[in-house]
């Protein structure tokens, strides 16, 4: 009787969110049948423009060089092969730079989601002397452009010799300001009266922050930080500036080199193009969900 009661809830609550999923539908594209279909045929037109791309880039990494840098048909006419693959791991540091990328990627998103979270407490749940002057700094932060800091955080790398190591990549990339406020404004709608419990119990603000703020931002949490380490990922600019030996390069500087000392080779290209996207394909697969409540509840979608 049990599992009869679960199964029959479960199935009033997909039926409510179904109904809920047609009423927001009808809110945004209208209640005509029309709007529905062209809704959903932009949509198709949209996601093949984004896709057409992505399979040419795969086609190609499984055609033979000769053939691959002439404008002929879409499929291979010479056979499929993986010598593209072959030679991008084979003759080049290609795992070596992913490793570097995910080593910069990983340190860049713990200690930017750390940092931000702690920010972000202290804006929203703590008064101290000067709060307002620095939520004005990092909002200030947030309008002014990366690439101006470009050339004195260069020299403070160079001063604390820093250039060509992995903490030169990481600690310049590990201050986002506009994860502080996203994260800031989750934290100001946590119930007050939680806390205030809390407090009264003894707890102080670190233990506030480590015992219930953390646990109940998870999932605000998990979406900054995919969204964090897919930027870290693909930053190309500072970790180009910043690095010179190949030890220390990342993924999209590595590349860049490959093609400027051996010309363009298209097959070679493609493939480490698909390889490069694959860790990104994979964090996308397993935190789908996650992806699209981030963008839905932070507003990221233009970052």
């Amino acid at each position: 009787m049990a599992v009869a009661d679960i199964t029959v809830a479960r199935r009033a609550k997909a039926q409510q969110t179904r109904a809920e999923n047609r009423a927001l539908t009808r809110l945004t594209i209208g209640p005509s049948p029309w709007a529905r279909a062209g809704a959903i045929a932009a949509l198709v037109v949209i996601a093949a423009a984004w896709l057409v791309p992505i399979v040419w880039g795969a086609i190609t990494s499984f055609k033979h060089e000769a053939e691959a840098a002439l404008p002929a048909s879409l499929l291979p006419t010479m056979g499929w092969t993986v010598e593209a693959y072959q030679k991008v791991l084979g003759n080049s540091d290609l795992p070596l730079w992913m490793w570097n990328s995910l080593v910069v990627a990983v340190l860049v998103t713990a200690l930017t989601v750390l940092i931000s979270a702690m920010a972000a407490f202290a804006f929203s749940q703590t008064i101290f002397k000067g709060r307002a002057l620095m939520q004005w700094l990092t909002l200030a932060a947030i309008m002014m452009p990366g690439q101006i800091l470009i050339v004195p955080l260069f020299r403070e790398m160079q001063v604390l010799g820093l250039v060509d190591t992995f903490a030169g990549i990481v600690l310049p990339q590990v201050v986002a300001p506009v994860m502080v406020f996203i994260l800031k404004r989750f934290f100001d709608a946590i119930p007050q009266e939680l806390l205030d419990a809390a407090r009264i119990d003894g707890a102080n603000s670190w233990r506030l922050f480590w015992t219930i703020v953390l646990p109940l931002s998870r999932s605000i949490l998990v979406a900054v930080a995919i969204f964090v380490f897919i930027g870290a990922w693909n930053n190309f600019l500072w970790p180009f500036i910043v690095t010179t030996d190949p030890q220390f390069m990342t993924l999209p500087v590595g590349l860049s080199t490959v093609k400027d000392a051996y010309g363009v080779q298209y097959a070679q290209n493609m493939a480490s193009a698909m390889i490069a996207a694959l860790p990104l394909l994979v964090v996308f697969m397993l935190f789908q969900r996650r992806i699209v409540q981030g963008v839905a509840t932070t507003g990221m979608g233009g970052q």
